[in-house]
């Protein structure tokens, strides 16, 4: 599922992979083994749902959890 906002913001989640990007600053991939449990729910629910909002949701939640681990020493 891909969903692309007007802010330039797209996610697309597909095979297990989540792909976030934002205009050229931001280019993420996050494979299926290294998305969390709890967020891979959310991101399968956001598919079968055909929810773009749940599918930014889930993507502003995985982001925050890698943003918070680099902050970690």
């Amino acid at each position: 599922m891909r969903c692309d906002y007007k802010d330039d913001f797209k996610v697309d989640y597909s095979g297990g992979s989540l792909h976030i990007t934002k205009g050229t600053d931001v280019d993420l991939v996050v494979t299926g083994g290294q998305i969390p449990a709890n967020y891979k729910a959310c991101l399968d629910s956001a598919v079968t749902r055909n929810s773009c909002h749940e599918l930014r949701s889930a993507a502003r939640g995985i982001t925050n959890t890698i943003s918070r681990a680099f902050n970690t020493e």
